[in-house]
Parts: structure tokens; sequence; C-alpha cells
């Protein structure tokens, strides 16, 4: 039996089918004896042969056209247990009619108390039916816990509904573990002692006693609406406890309703980050971009990717994915090539500093939409390289905006950062020198003079009818914090330490950063690009800004480590241009409210355009010489509010205080 019930085999259907007969036989005897009081004599004088026949005869038909027999005991539940007394109910309903119809008029046979006897044999035969299988599935896994060979994993299940259940029966089912349910863990006080499939409901500040008394390895549950506040209290003291958090998808979602090992995964940080879900204007937004050609620039970046996946949901005409990164752009071919077969795309591999293959771009493509990712953003690296994060994200940017305005784009939608306001690092004024120069061109655009236009090119447009669309172009620019999981961000970078075994390296003890899902954060990009008249910086809420020493400490405890045991944390100091906290408005600057609670637009001061091209031109021109002073100085001239932290240009601004204060 040991052996047969480990290696997984299971009893033929006969035999349970002559089993089941076994117990109606001698259920419908027992109640026959019972209501005849064991009257022998009076038993055979009423045709008891005669009776139990016919009745084994119907229930062994109904128990095989309800294919009673066929379900594996090991694997019984509700549903089941329901079958077993619609099949009782059938068969003694259908033997009373035969009987009063049949057999006492035509074998006219001594009146019995059928009614009484099919009362007591129904409650009789459902119960040891149940029983049967109850005991059955109790005992393979008795069987299996005992001698099986699986790994033993002691558990709780956040909740106590119906997708709780769910969950404890696919993990009961589960032949790859051995799961020993322990109960249920809920914040809903009305459930408490109360018990769901013989386990207990819990309260979750019973949480450190159970796992005192049982040595919790895991607790379930379910990831939807996962951001909730009372889940995330409970998820956040299993952790501090070293549980484990697993999470798996609503039941719905399961391949033929089994849970699957695929299914079941660990606590990410993204998840204890994650907010509600933001709720768009999705109709606006699809009145905007259905049936237009969409570029999107850096398209295999990070945020250009999401840009990608969420503009296909809304039936665009054409999308166009422009990036210089080959690989990563083909792997977004294979991508697109698998969820959206129908889609139309267009892969274009270009760098957005090269103004003559741009412009074949849009020559060829007439983009009418334009969402700008392309940039460079690691901070550090840019300190070291001032040259390359000009070309890309000053001169980029320029090269983009000036042919969307000459091609008659209807909307240019600019990324930019929060590392734009009082800049101290030279990715963050680059990235403000873009966000200057786009309003200033939204303002400035309908004088001819200010596109660069020549005689010759502004006929050769005037001939496609473009002229007229030269006072249209609507820049809006979209500025926030980090996005979760991003390339070379530090959510991945803590991952690769912990897998070294340590230390994680923080910068700052104190250092605070605002975080956003990147699906949110391009939620909030398409909404923008909706409300957006021309000139606005849009200003997304981010929420309470996180201490990233809080997030090494949680990614250690999602990996079941503990803090200067298993792993350590260390602090390296602040990298170059890098500051403790970010901002998202400039403090001169205000903020004005929009229909999206989520968005604001700031209230910027803004640039005449010939200045500001005039300065940009310089810049550009100095930037050709890699002088890394002078480019310095240029960019501070016209930035300035950009001051250097923990950084060699530190002395530029040490000199221009010094000369005010001799001024």
């Amino acid at each position: 039996m040991k052996k047969f019930l480990l290696q997984g085999r299971t009893l033929p259907n006969w035999v349970i089918f002559i089993v089941d007969l076994i117990i109606i036989s001698w259920s419908f005897s027992l109640s026959y004896f019972l209501v005849e009081r064991f009257e022998f004599n009076g038993m055979v004088r009423g045709h008891y042969l005669i009776y139990i026949s016919l009745f084994c005869l119907i229930a062994a038909i109904v128990i095989y056209l309800m294919r009673l027999h066929t379900g594996l005991l090991r694997y019984s539940n509700t549903q089941d247990m329901l079958r077993i007394f619609g099949s009782v109910l059938t068969f003694s309903l259908i033997f009373l009619v035969t009987s009063f119809l049949f057999v006492k008029p035509v074998l006219h046979i001594e009146s019995i108390n059928l009614f009484s006897i099919l009362i007591i044999n129904f409650f009789i035969t459902s119960s040891l039916l149940i029983m049967l299988r109850i005991f059955a599935k109790a005992a393979f896994y008795v069987m299996i816990r005992r001698y099986g060979k699986k790994e033993t994993v002691r558990v709780l299940i956040y909740g106590s509904d119906k997708n709780a259940i769910l969950v404890k029966q696919a993990l009961e089912n589960n032949s790859d573990v051995n799961y020993v349910i322990d109960g249920f863990i809920d914040v809903d006080r009305t459930r408490m002692n109360s018990y769901m499939e013989q386990k207990k409901v819990y309260h979750f500040k019973e949480l450190s006693t159970l796992n005192s008394k049982k040595n919790i390895d895991e607790l379930i549950i379910i990831n939807e609406l996962l951001g909730e506040r009372d889940k995330k209290v409970v998820i956040e003291r299993a952790l501090r406890l070293g549980i484990k958090v697993i999470t798996v998808p609503p039941a719905g979602t399961w391949l033929s309703g089994k849970l699957e090992k695929k299914h079941m995964q660990k606590l990410s940080i993204e998840d204890l980050l994650q907010r509600k879900p933001i709720k768009i204007d999705q109709t606006q937004v699809r009145n905007d971009l259905k049936g237009k050609r969409v570029l999107v620039t850096g398209a295999a970046g990070s945020i250009g990717s999401e840009i990608v996946r969420q503009v296909l949901e809304y039936d665009p005409a054409m999308l166009i994915l422009c990036d210089q990164a080959e690989s990563p752009l083909h792997g977004m071919q294979l991508e697109l090539e698998d969820k959206f077969p129908k889609a139309s795309t267009e892969i274009w591999i270009s760098d957005v500093r090269s103004y003559n293959r741009m412009f074949k771009l849009f020559d060829k493509l007439r983009p009418e939409i334009v969402y700008h990712a392309a940039a460079y953003k690691h901070v550090p690296l840019m300190e070291h390289n001032p040259f390359e994060a000009i070309k890309s994200n000053v001169q980029g940017t320029k090269n983009v905006a000036d042919l969307s305005v000459k091609f008659g784009v209807e909307k240019f939608v600019m990324i930019s950062t929060d590392k734009a306001v009082n800049p101290t690092n030279i990715m963050g004024a680059t990235k403000r020198l873009a966000e200057i120069y786009i309003q200033a061109l939204n303002n400035g655009q309908h004088l001819l003079k200010h596109t660069g236009l020549d005689g010759s090119l502004y006929q050769s447009l005037n001939n496609f009818g473009l002229h007229d669309n030269l006072n249209k172009t609507r820049f809006i620019t979209t500025r926030f914090g980090n996005v979760l999981g991003s390339n070379g961000s530090v959510l991945p970078r803590f991952r690769s330490q912990i897998e070294k075994g340590g230390p994680l390296t923080v910068t700052h003890p104190e250092i605070t950063r605002y975080f956003m899902t990147i699906p949110e954060a391009v939620q909030l990009v398409l909404e923008a690009g909706t409300m957006g008249q021309g000139g606005e910086i849009f200003v997304f809420d981010m929420g309470k800004p996180v201490k990233i020493i809080d997030l090494a400490r949680k990614m250690i405890q999602l990996a079941g480590l503990q803090e200067g045991k298993d792993i350590d944390i260390v602090f390296s100091g602040l990298r170059p241009g890098e500051k403790l906290y970010e901002e998202l408005l400039n403090v001169s600057e205000l903020t004005l409210p929009t229909h999206h609670e989520k968005i604001s637009i700031a209230r910027v001061v803004s640039y005449p355009f010939d200045e500001t091209k005039r300065n940009i031109e310089e810049l550009l021109a100095i930037n050709e010489k890699q002088n890394n002073e002078t480019v310095v100085r240029k960019m501070k001239q016209i930035v300035p509010e950009f001051l250097s932290k923990n950084s060699p240009y530190e002395l530029i601004d040490a000199e221009v205080e010094e000369k005010h204060e001799t001024a």
C-alpha cells in the first residue's frame, strides 16, 4: 500500500464503483432493518430482496451516468460532496416512483414504509460515501507526509475568503512539495477564531506567536491589490520574523485551475513599493493615438519600451521604434512580433545626435506624435563625460524637436527627470537645458526664422503643404523621479550584490529617492500628453521619498537573510554629482492642479527663443572642443541654478561666488 501511494498510482474506476455499490446496499439494508425493527420474518414477507435488488440497480445506473466513480479519491473536494448528495437524492426518488407505479401494483407486495426507509438511507448512504472519500484523502496525505521524500513547508495563507480556500486546496494537492497548512491570517476581527476547512483563522497580530510555536516557513498571499495598507503591514511583519512571503496570482488565472510552481513567486521589492493602480482617461488617450503615426525615441530603453507597449494598446496607424542600441532594439522587435503580430511597426536604428539620419526618418515616415525618451541618464558616468551628455541630451533633443516643427508633428512629449530641478550634476543640467529649449521653441516656433529653414527647404516644405503646420507642434515635458527596475538602477544592483553574498553598497545613510513603477510612469506620460496644450512641464505625484538604506534592508529580508549576520550594508560615500534629496520642483516654481490628481503643472521661468537658441548653439559649438571646464562654465551660465555637488566643478561655483562677493 505504501509503495502504491508513493508511486502516485490510483485505484481503477471499477473498484470505486463496486465499493460505492457495497456501501449503498449495506446502507439500504440497515435502513430497512431499522424501520422493520429487525423482524426478519416481516422482512421476508415484505420482499426485501426485490427492493434491495431494484434499489441497487437504479443506484448503479445513476452512479454510472453521473460519473461519481471517476473522481480520484485523494483529490475529492466540495464539488464531489455535492455530486454525492445529488446522486443519492436522484436514485432515491427514481426508486420511490418506480416502487409505487410498478413494483407494488404488479407484484402485489405488502405495503411497507418506504418513505422512512429512504429518508434514513439518504443520510446513511451520503455520510458513508463522503466519509470514504475523506478517509481516502486523509490517508493519502498522511502516507505522503510520513513516507514521502518531498520537502515539507509549513505555511500560512493571507485572507479568509474563497480565493484563500482555493489556494489551500491547490497547495494540498501539490505533487512536488509537502505543504502543511497551519491556518489563515486576516485583519478582519469578525472572522477571528473561526474555521475554514478545519483550519483556524488567526489575527495578524498573532503571527509572532504562531511562528514561535509552529516555525512557519512561508506566508502565501494573492498578489491582487498587493498595495493595500493592511496587507503591507502583514507582509512587513512576516519579513521581520524571517518568514518568506510568496505571491500567487488570482485563481482565475491558473491554467486549468491548477496552481503551478511557476505561479508562486517570491515577493519583490517592487510589490512592496507599488501603489494603487492609476486611473487614466483611456478614451482621451485613445482619441489622441488611434490611427496616428507615433515615433518613440529611445524605444529599447526602460521607459521607451514601456511607451511602445502601452501605445500599441491604442491602435496607432504606425509605431516607429528608434534607438541606437542594436541588440535591445532587436529584442523589442521579437517581443512585438509575439505580442502584437498585427501591429504596424517600423524599426529604425539611429542615434538622435545624427541630424541627417533623423531627418531621413521624419521625411520618410512622417510621424504625427513624438515621445522623446532617448537620453543618457547615469549621473556618475555623465559627470565624467559631459561632452557625450550634451550631445545626447541637448543636441539630440534639439534635433528631434527642430525636425518635429519642420515636419508638422502635432505633439512632442519629452521625458525629463527630477534631477533637472536645481541640478547638481551634468546629467540633470543637460535635461534642464533640453526642457528650456523645447519650452522656448514651443513659444517661438511661429517665427519661421527660428526654425532655421532656408529658402529652398521652406519652398520644398511649402510644396508638401507643411508650412501651415509650423505653428502647430505642441511641446510638452513630463518630469518624474526614479522608476523601479529600470536598466542600471539601484534595485538590480542590490539583487546582484545579494546573489554574490554582499555587501550591499549604499552611498549615504540619509539618501532618499522618489520611486514609481515603469507602467505607472508611462500611464501618466500618456495622460499628460493628452491634456498638454504646449509649453507645460507636467510634474507627477511620486508619493513619499524612500530611504535607499530602507530599500536595502527590505531586500535583504525578502531574500530570507539577516543584516549583519548573513550579509552587510556598507556606505561608499556620495558619488560625483549626487545629492541626498531629489526635488520635483524648483523653489521658485509653483504648481497648478490638473483634472488628474497625480499630475500637476509646474510654473517655470520662460526664456526668449532667440536668446535660448543662441545660447544652446554656442554651447554645442563649445562642446565640440571637448574642454571640460569651458563647457561646464557655459552650462552654468545658461542654467544659473546649476550648482555642482561632490564634483570637481564645484571650483567653478566657488569662483563665481567669489566674483559676486568682490563685486
